[in-house]
């Protein structure tokens, strides 16, 4: 496993070694898991606002929207 450093107050510290306490955990496993969430977060929010623009993209190009019973049909699947 790979260490990295990270440089933090002492009032930033102090609350977060309160967090973990808290949560019932190492303050690295805190700092691991809380910035994961937040990143993961951050990607699905991008993502999502991507496909919604292309989504908005295809409209204002003249495709319309299907249900996902018509896709289903269209590709054979039975749902």
């Amino acid at each position: 496993m790979t260490t990295i450093t990270l440089k933090v107050s002492e009032a930033d510290k102090t609350f977060m070694q309160a967090m973990a306490k808290f949560e019932g955990v190492s303050l690295s496993e805190l700092i691991r898991t809380k910035t994961l969430e937040a990143l993961e977060d951050e990607y699905d929010a991008r993502v999502g606002e991507l496909a919604y623009q292309e989504y908005l993209e295809d409209i204002k190009n003249g495709y319309a929207p299907i249900t996902l019973e018509e896709m289903a049909k269209e590709l054979g699947v039975d749902l």
